[in-house]
């Protein structure tokens, strides 16, 4: 609530307690312009994702134990835990909207997690690259990774930190300040899914210019299915795409700040949040890498890591020969 609002409300005489405590606000004795936001989030759209959330969730915990997927299963997992904790927190809102502490859980939870999901994706780009050859790729499946984790990393923190910073702030400036931290984080996030998704397509472009992969090469690598991994790739492609969608929106929405449009409109929201990242982790948990790699995931993280080493030795590639032979 800006200072205005409160300077208003003063000379109006209303109660200096439920100034001071809004959480002891109700919809009957406060104003809107109490609330953390401006309408009643809806109970059953809210409930509806904290229930699709929650059995993603315990469907990526079975994956994980089932084909010790634990990096990719660890970072859905993370994403998946932060989004119910948000959707908890909504619906405390739609309870009390006058209460600070559960906008701050939603604000910060929701705005965060898709980071663990684009890690999940970014892990899962270095086994698509060893699967088809490294040759083909720009540089090594490993660097890929480090590269794009860390920039996940500097995301999540910049808009952790803005969002703590903004709902605590008891000044304008600061909220502001704060606000454009997380803004910076979602636009660092856009960007680097950007070079990251133009990244994916010269590695595709490079094999499709040598004629593609035949599908005996492919059934001798790692993939248990040609088809499966042709399916895993287009639900990391459709996830990456859903994830872009819903971080413009995000930048977008926190432009115009908290008392914004954008910030106070719940369909929009949930279109370009809640559906976009519900079909993000629905794409990440269905076609799970494990129906795809087996528990060959950590063979491929091996593979990966000893590119220069012993291991790349003796691990066998795809040559242009082969490549050259065109699908089957």
């Amino acid at each position: 609530m800006s200072n205005t609002t409160t300077d208003r409300l003063m000379a109006e005489g209303f109660n200096q307690t439920l100034l001071d405590k809004p959480y002891l606000c109700t919809t009957k004795t406060c104003p809107k312009e109490l609330q953390t936001i401006r309408y009643i989030p809806s109970l059953g759209a809210n409930a509806f994702f904290l229930a699709l959330f929650t059995i993603l969730l315990i469907f990526q915990i079975g994956f994980g134990f089932k084909w010790r997927t634990w990096s990719f299963a660890g970072c859905v997992f993370g994403g998946l835990v932060l989004e119910v904790v948000g959707y908890v927190g909504r619906i405390q809102i739609h309870n009390n909207p006058f209460d600070s502490d559960p906008f701050l859980m939603y604000l910060v939870t929701l705005t965060i997690a898709p980071c663990f999901l684009t890690a999940a994706i970014y892990l899962s780009l270095s086994r698509i690259i060893i699967t088809y050859g490294t040759s083909l790729a720009r540089f090594k499946p490993r660097t890929y990774t480090i590269i794009f984790i860390c920039c996940d990393v500097f995301s999540l923190v910049l808009q952790a930190v803005g969002g703590a910073i903004a709902d605590t702030a008891d000044t304008k400036s600061l909220t502001d300040a704060g606000i454009n931290i997380m803004i910076a984080g979602l636009v660092f996030q856009v960007v680097s899914l950007t070079l990251f998704a133009g990244l994916c397509a010269e590695f595709f472009w490079s094999v499709k210019k040598h004629g593609g992969v035949s599908r005996s090469v492919l059934q001798g690598r790692l993939p248990k299915s040609v088809g499966r991994l042709y399916l895993f790739i287009g639900s990391l492609s459709l996830a990456t795409l859903c994830i872009y969608i819903r971080s413009i929106f995000r930048v977008a929405e926190l432009q115009g700040g908290f008392d914004g449009h954008l910030a106070n409109d719940e369909v929009t929201f949930i279109i370009l949040e809640s559906i976009m990242v519900g079909i993000a982790s629905i794409a990440l948990t269905l076609p799970h890498p494990g129906m795809i790699f087996g528990q060959n995931w950590k063979m491929a993280k091996a593979r990966a890591a000893g590119e220069h080493g012993k291991a790349a030795s003796s691990s066998p590639d795809i040559s242009m020969e082969r490549l050259r032979e065109g699908p089957k």
